[in-house]
């Protein structure tokens, strides 16, 4: 494997940031624009993902990082909760629903897998 020296380079980063983007293309659709507080929070908790990732890549243990990351991890599954909302309020079409909880649930296996390995070098 070789040395990750920037947190833009973590593969799990990049697609949180990409996660992050297509989240904010979403919640400017009309319905879903107009609930002010849902688009907020659903917004903020994505940001959340990638700013605890890039944070936590910054602390000086393996075990601050992965502190940083057990939040992304929760805030990722907080957004994934609100996906589910946000089609139940009929904000999000049912097709783009299950490409949207697939980009999660590949970011959350991300996570755990360097939460993973972390504790691995840890030990």
């Amino acid at each position: 494997m070789a040395t990750i020296k920037r947190f833009e380079d973590l593969e799990v980063w990049k697609d949180a940031r990409e996660f992050t983007k297509v989240i904010y293309h979403i919640t400017t659709n009309e319905g879903l624009n107009k609930d002010y507080a849902f688009k907020d929070q659903i917004r903020r908790a994505s940001i959340s993902i990638m700013n605890n990732i890039a944070e936590g890549f910054g602390r000086y243990s393996n075990k601050d990082f992965r502190r940083f990351l057990d939040i992304a991890t929760a805030s990722n599954l907080e957004v994934k909760s609100m996906l589910y909302l946000g089609s139940d309020l009929e904000y999000i079409p049912e097709s783009k629903l299950d490409n949207l909880i697939q980009q999660n649930e590949k970011l959350h296996y991300q996570l755990l897998a360097l939460i993973k390995y972390l504790r691995s070098k840890s030990n």
